[in-house]
């Protein structure tokens, strides 16, 4: 039975990154609050996960002519820098503040989409009025 949680967890996390919506902010809470996962090991599978679908929305978006490689030195390096150095950080943390700060991170993430959601609403009725 475990295991069909565990295979749905995966599937919507990949349906979900699939299509740019990121599936982690589905794959950890179903992994720790279903699977009893622990949270370092919650959001490590999320990482490797997201490897994968990240290098063939890469390739498509290449084969596509999306990306735009001017300056991209500027925005890898320091985001592998500050990973890395967010991992030995993070290591030292104890599951349950990061459970907390994860959920907090996803309330925040809920308050703002519905903000921007709501300001295009405003803005489509002020174009139309």
């Amino acid at each position: 039975m475990k295991f069909l949680v565990y295979l749905l967890a995966g599937a919507a996390g990949g349906v979900l990154g699939g299509m740019g919506m990121g599936g982690g902010t589905v794959l950890i809470p179903i992994l720790t609050i279903f699977c009893g996962v622990e949270q370092h090991l919650a959001q490590s599978v999320n990482l490797l996960s997201f490897l994968p679908m990240a290098l063939l929305a890469l390739k498509e978006h290449f084969a596509n002519g999306l990306v735009d490689t001017k300056g991209i030195w500027w925005m890898i390096v320091p985001a592998v820098l500050l990973s890395a150095a967010g991992g030995f950080f993070v290591k030292e943390l104890s599951g349950n503040f990061l459970r907390a700060a994860f959920g907090a991170f996803l309330c925040l993430l809920s308050l703002w989409q519905a903000y921007q959601g709501a300001m295009q609403i405003r803005a489509r009725k002020k174009k139309g009025a």
